[in-house]
């Protein structure tokens, strides 16, 4: 799993594969899932074997089942069938329907040795978001805040169009890191209007999640960052937007406000092919989706700050599964299992 890590955030929308490939106690090669477009996980560590003659006494570990399918790369099943692996150990089998057993099945028939379900549990967490798109038809969702310690989000007024910090820098910081792993980043219109937030990564290194904008009655300026045109920005209104071929890299797409509106933002995000988000809106839009039982993991910092009066943050009646401290802060993380 360890190596499937570092594919998180350029794999996309493949899943992150890892790889380790063993002869005689020995590893011999490793790799995890190139930019998408680009190699397999099974392709980049057989590359890094330097003796192939080895691989027919080997044994590969693959996190995910070996593909079967013709996509933008040829199987990585047949791959390893060309190679006459002796062994193949595999964490999970994969639920895409293109797949879904079909791998292990041309393995088997090639007469090799095929073992599943090898620290499956863990495999399926790492592959949570791959796991989500493919079974529940909208993407992994991660709602995240920070609120402080006497329970709010934001104050009542400020006097700058820019956020007002709750969290510490180091706080900041792992949330960036957050973002460069996500595919997509997804705030409402109070948010962009009171702080013109960039929603990009600028504290780690990585890509810029796509941006995805709740604007019920198109009221957010043109001149906001989220207009700036840098990275895919997906705006979500009630009513058709004039001219929007015009703008480049801004999307407008419609949905009804007066339905539950977490279940339609998720199929225009299904439709565009986001396979996580992280939800960082104010409490409207956090609640929406906590009201509509739509989320996977809720990641809450409690800061040092008190406000004593201001925007309350989301209710949230959970017991959260893990508590960290973060100098200054508290970082609560919650699973909705």
């Amino acid at each position: 799993m360890q190596i499937a890590e570092n594919g998180i955030g350029s794999a996309r929308p493949n899943p992150s594969v890892g790889v380790v490939i063993v002869h005689q106690n020995t590893i011999i090669g490793e790799g995890f899932t190139s930019e998408y477009g680009g190699n397999h996980a099974e392709v980049n560590a057989i590359n890094s074997v330097k003796d192939t003659s080895l691989l027919k006494e080997a044994t590969i570990y693959v996190t995910l089942e070996p593909c079967s399918h013709f996509g933008k790369t040829p199987p990585c099943a047949d791959l390893l069938v060309k190679h006459q692996l002796k062994n193949v150990v595999i964490g999970c089998l994969d639920s895409n329907s293109l797949v879904a057993g079909k791998g292990v099945e041309r393995l088997k028939n090639a007469g090799i040795n095929v073992l599943v379900g090898v620290l499956e549990n863990a495999c399926r967490k790492h592959h949570k978001r791959f796991f989500t798109v493919q079974e529940k038809k909208r993407p992994y969702i991660i709602l995240k805040w920070a609120q402080t310690k006497d329970g709010f989000v934001a104050p009542v007024t400020k006097n700058e169009q820019k956020p007002v910090w709750i969290s510490n820098t180091y706080s900041q910081q792992l949330v960036h890191k957050w973002r460069a792993k996500e595919h997509a980043i997804l705030v409402g219109t109070t948010t962009v209007i009171a702080d013109n937030p960039t929603l990009n990564v600028r504290s780690w290194t990585g890509q810029n999640p796509v941006r995805i904008v709740i604007d019920k009655n198109t009221r957010i300026p043109n001149n906001t960052n989220v207009f700036d045109g840098n990275v895919k920005t997906i705006f979500l209104s009630a009513s058709k937007v004039k001219n929007q071929e015009l703008r480049e890299n801004i999307i407008f797409e419609n949905i009804d406000f007066t339905k539950k509106i977490g279940i339609q933002i998720c199929q225009v995000l299904q439709k565009h092919h986001i396979q996580s988000v992280i939800i960082e809106g104010g409490t409207q839009t956090l609640q929406t989706f906590i009201d509509e039982n739509l989320w996977d993991e809720a990641r809450v910092f409690i800061g040092e700050l008190a406000f004593g009066k201001g925007v309350k943050a989301p209710f949230f009646n959970k017991v959260p599964n893990k508590e960290i401290q973060i100098k200054t802060d508290i970082l609560k993380i919650y699973t909705n299992d």
